[in-house]
């Protein structure tokens, strides 16, 4: 167990190649929870729920985190249980994020999505390509957001570019350098982090 800022975390040292915890999305993580009071919160490709811990935590009246994963999931809710989090207003799904996109309507006021760069599955043969499908993936997540909301979007993809589409639609805001914490300044393209809201 380890603490970030007021939230308690479950690493893991000795079973996976990840330990549950991305030290690098620890500005964004705090901002999430500065901006999350009274709001609805969905957090796409949740992970092990690290963020919607700082989000509930931060006042969210309610959280949605999907991911693919039963295992990150099942992390997910154990963070969020150790944090007192009831699950009633606080739901885990397990779905394909661009799959659950374009099933639900229901509205956010805060979204936050870091996807991977590349995933694929054999069950279904999907295959998820950031570079490719990251435009059709941020439209879908902004038919989610009220119009007054606030989108995070966070990739590791060291080669990323953003779709100029995006900003001609999008009021679009590079916060990499906000975002990337003091003891990463030397691996400045660990990643890169947008605010994106509507026009």
């Amino acid at each position: 167990e380890v603490r970030e800022g007021e939230c308690s975390f479950l690493v893991n040292f000795t079973d996976y190649l990840d330990t549950g915890l991305l030290l690098d999305h620890r500005n964004t993580r705090t901002r999430i929870g500065e901006e999350a009071e009274g709001k609805r919160f969905l957090n796409l490709y949740g992970y092990t729920g690290t963020a919607t811990v700082h989000a509930v935590l931060g006042g969210a009246v309610s959280s949605t985190t999907v991911d693919l994963s039963t295992t990150y999931l099942k992390w997910a809710e154990m963070n969020l249980s150790l944090n007192g989090i009831h699950p009633d207003r606080h739901l885990l799904v397990h779905a394909d994020c661009m799959q659950w996109l374009t099933e639900h309507s229901d509205v956010y006021d805060l979204i936050f999505v870091d996807p991977p760069t590349f995933s694929n599955t054999r069950k279904k043969s999907r295959v998820f390509d950031l570079q490719k499908d990251h435009f059709r993936l941020l439209n879908l997540s902004m038919s989610r957001l009220r119009d007054t909301g606030l989108l995070i979007f966070s990739t590791n993809f060291r080669s990323f570019k953003l779709d100029d589409r995006l900003a001609e639609q999008y009021q679009c805001s590079n916060i990499s350098k906000k975002s990337i914490p003091l003891d990463f300044n030397q691996s400045s393209r660990i990643h890169q982090c947008w605010e994106i809201r509507h026009k």
